[in-house]
């Protein structure tokens, strides 16, 4: 039945859905809202150890700046 696609219902294919009968609903997993927070810290990691020297030190020129105008604002 291969040939005529019966192996994709039987196979491992077929096996990965949840199968009918009484069984108990999937109300889903729970939720860790607190989860993402290390990849969260991961990526802004990477993402500024990807940038070239002169966008990092225009960044922190930028940073100290806005520190002085925060500072003359309070």
């Amino acid at each position: 039945m291969v040939e005529y696609g019966g192996g994709i219902n039987n196979g491992p294919a077929g096996q990965v859905g949840n199968p009918g009968g009484g069984n108990a609903p999937d109300l889903g997993q729970p939720v860790d809202f607190f989860g993402t927070v290390g990849n969260t810290i991961n990526d802004a990691t990477t993402f500024v150890s990807s940038q070239p020297v002169e966008v990092l030190i225009l960044g922190i020129v930028i940073f100290f700046i806005g520190l002085m105008v925060l500072r003359r604002a309070f």
